[in-house]
């Protein structure tokens, strides 16, 4: 590695020089390494290619931030290793750590990493009192205060000088969640940190003073107030038309835009890793949305061993997408993206095989193999929102009438699922959301002080349009430890609005071990089997 420029002293940038040895890396005989001798490296946005991509669940079609960038991007290499021999990885600006796209056997694994000044920015309140709070900014979130309004930037790009982004308290306040460290709970309270401003004074020592027009003691002492602009304008990790890739053994301290995200790829393993924020830093976030999120995957994902603490979001989610049928000619369905986070990526490839199902009930209707598509291509701003596919036969008459009472999904990327050995903590919304039919087992996972359930199982053709189904599904062996009174332990809940049947087939929960509260609640699942669960 160093051969090629990178600076283990964790000094110079390194972006170009590591780029410069995946390519080298490619042109080898395979298997292939890419190997860090061990020490610090820094990477900027400003050195690394910019790559225009469409990614799930993020900002979707906005051409804004229709360009990515990466720290180690892969792209049509097979038999790859990038080992970072435990060093430690520094990411500055609005900057994704890797991208594995239209690659085969690829193992990221080995290394620390971090963003230098993360768009989420953790308060601490050390003092309360009439009117007013105090509170601690991390090292690694630069501020300005002027004329008694408080922002919040990057650290400097050394190539120019300025900031990667700037942003006042009302803009990154948008997404606010609070952090008990001493719990370790975390919640979205409405209570906004910054509510009836008066004026934030700089005290010195990265300490502010906020004061406010109501004279009462406000409350939070001792709370992390976790602050975030909510555009997810990347992912930390994408892998995309990709084939057995591997995650494993990294200290992922920041997870920038959207965890790691798999989509319409094949076998994915994500192991041994620990998703935690450095607390020494003062920072509790360690994932500005989610931890992990696979849409559209086929084969199997395996998601086992890691630790999951301090998202924004949920730590894991996996699902498809439904897409609205808009109108039907002959054999040829024409569809829409119906999600704004999610858009200009293809849906379909030839050969694959759809299911049609009834967006009230979510019953399907038919099925049939695709034999042509138009659309988007994921690598282009042509057709971001709307597709055709062509199928080998006849469109049920019902959808020809009625097209717009009815989805499509791709079943073809449908995964089987194994999370196993995972602890989940710090989490305000829920640890995992599973909908898939390929047959999936959640087992010997830890799940401590979620604020919502700890295991959702939903499917929606109205909302967030993923899909789809659950066939079969066993829950067991799990530690639920302080579950949330306001939430079941496991919610099953597809979002049907007709409940002629079920949308899931056999869900088994059994064997778990639950600090009170209501293990499950659920509807829409034809064999639901429940026994041998323990109430501490």
């Amino acid at each position: 590695m160093t051969e090629f420029g990178a600076d283990r002293s964790g000094i110079a940038d390194s972006t170009a020089a590591v780029a410069a040895a995946i390519e080298a890396a490619g042109n080898l005989p395979g298997p292939r390494q890419v190997v860090f001798p061990t020490g610090t490296y820094r990477f900027y946005p400003d050195r690394a290619v910019p790559h225009e991509l469409y990614l799930s669940n993020t900002v979707g079609a906005d051409p804004a931030f229709r360009d990515k960038r990466f720290a180690l991007y892969v792209e049509g290499i097979d038999d790859l290793t990038i080992d970072g021999q435990g060093s430690r990885f520094e990411l500055h600006g609005q900057l994704g750590l890797f991208a594995v796209i239209g690659s085969s056997r690829v193992t990221i694994t080995n290394f620390e990493f971090d963003q230098v000044a993360p768009r989420i920015v953790d308060l601490t309140v050390i003092e309360t009192g009439p009117g007013y709070r105090v509170v601690t900014v991390p090292a690694g979130s630069p501020y300005v205060v002027e004329s008694g309004q408080l922002s919040f930037m990057t650290d400097p790009s050394p190539y120019d000088g300025t900031p990667y982004w700037r942003h006042s308290t009302d803009v990154l306040g948008v997404g606010q969640q609070v952090f008990d460290p001493v719990a370790g709970l975390a919640s979205r309270r409405p209570a906004w940190l910054f509510e009836n401003l008066v004026s934030v004074t700089d005290l010195g020592e990265r300490r502010l003073r906020i004061d406010y027009r109501d004279e009462t003691t406000p409350d939070g002492l001792g709370m992390v107030y976790s602050l975030r602009e909510v555009t997810r304008d990347t992912a930390a990790g994408f892998i995309w038309q990709s084939k057995s890739v591997a995650v494993t053994n990294l200290k992922a301290r920041y997870l920038h835009g959207f965890g790691i995200l798999g989509q319409f790829s094949e076998d994915i393993v994500v192991e041994g890793n620990e998703f935690v924020a450095d607390r020494s830093t003062g920072r509790i976030a360690a994932a500005f949305a989610d931890f992990v999120q696979m849409s559209g995957v086929k084969g199997t994902i395996t998601i086992v061993g890691n630790t999951f603490d301090g998202a924004h979001d949920d730590a894991i989610n996996i699902h498809g997408t439904y897409l609205p049928v808009t109108a039907v000619d002959g054999r040829t369905l024409h569809l829409r993206y119906a999600h704004n986070e999610t858009a200009g990526f293809p849906q379909f490839h030839f050969g694959d095989e759809l299911e049609i199902v009834n967006r009230a009930s979510l019953r399907a209707v038919g099925q049939a193999v695709v034999t042509a598509v138009t659309g988007p291509t994921g690598r282009d701003s042509r057709s971001l929102t709307t597709m055709s596919i062509t199928s080998d036969r006849d469109v049920p008459a019902e959808v020809a009438t009625d097209p717009d009472a009815f989805a499509v999904e791709n079943i073809t990327y449908t995964p089987a699922v194994r999370i196993a050995g995972n602890t989940f903590r710090n989490i305000p919304t829920r640890g995992i959301l599973l909908t898939t039919r390929g047959r999936s087992v959640i087992e010997d996972n830890v799940f401590d002080g979620l604020d919502m359930a700890s295991i959702f199982i939903s499917g929606d053709a109205s909302s967030w349009y993923e899909s789809g189904p659950v066939h079969d599904l066993t829950i067991r062996r799990n530690v639920f430890r302080r579950p949330s009174p306001n939430h079941p332990v496991i919610l099953i809940h597809p979002e049907n609005t007709v409940t002629d049947e079920p949308v899931h087939e056999t869900i088994r929960i059994e064997d778990n071990t639950y600090e009170g509260g209501v293990l499950v609640e659920a509807k829409g699942v034809r064999n639901l089997v429940v026994g041998n669960n323990l109430v501490l």
